[in-house]
């Protein structure tokens, strides 16, 4: 239990000095986060909306922070370049989240053109139909991408570590509101970029 948390923390650490300096980014995190707490408690409910609240709200917001707002040149703060963070990132780097979204994209697609997965479901008889099986076809991708990324994990490291950056995964809405409640407070003061004195001080 013990190095468990050890390996998360690392994680968690790594994960915020390196891809969370702008405060944009760390805002839309903030909005992801509260919007995935909500899907948690949707997926009791009703798993379809809690997939397509996750996908379509706090997945989109979360990867435009990265994508559109989070600075890719050389990182001062760690002495490191985009490059080099690219190559170490535990879980998804760019690339990868590259092919995850266009699965999440095509998905959509796919039920409309067949709308019996080839046979495997019984087809919607209605739009509210197809948007249900848009939602649970959706948190199945989630799910897969999940597992998919700790069996990498496990083969390339260690077991240790894939689990970790699972238990990561699933905990971060609760870290990133912990993390990230005054990012926007720092926004309306015209803060744009983290400092990062707090990473200074520990590296």
């Amino acid at each position: 239990m013990k190095e468990l948390l050890k390996t998360l923390a690392v994680q968690r650490w790594d994960d915020h000095r390196y891809y969370h300096h702008s405060r944009i980014n760390q805002s839309l995190h903030l909005l992801s986060a509260i919007c995935f707490l909500v899907s948690y408690g949707l997926l009791f409910i009703d798993p379809a909306k809690a997939a397509l609240l996750a996908w379509c709200v706090s997945m989109t917001s979360r990867q435009a922070g990265h994508f559109f707002f989070e600075p890719r040149g050389y990182d001062e703060v760690n002495q490191a370049t985009d490059e080099h963070k690219e190559a170490i990132k535990i879980g998804y780097n760019i690339q990868r989240k590259i092919v995850l979204l266009s699965v999440w994209v095509a998905l959509p697609a796919l039920l409309w053109l067949q709308p019996s997965l080839f046979g495997l479901i019984e087809p919607a008889a209605n739009f509210n139909g197809f948007l249900h099986d848009v939602g649970i076809a959706w948190l199945s991708l989630g799910v897969t991408g999940l597992l998919f990324r700790v069996a990498q994990l496990w083969v390339q490291q260690s077991f240790m570590t894939g689990f970790a950056w699972a238990l990561k995964i699933i905990t971060d809405p609760f870290h990133d509101i912990y993390l990230y409640h005054k990012a926007p407070l720092y926004l309306l003061r015209g803060e744009l970029i983290d400092p990062m004195q707090h990473v200074n001080h520990q590296s």
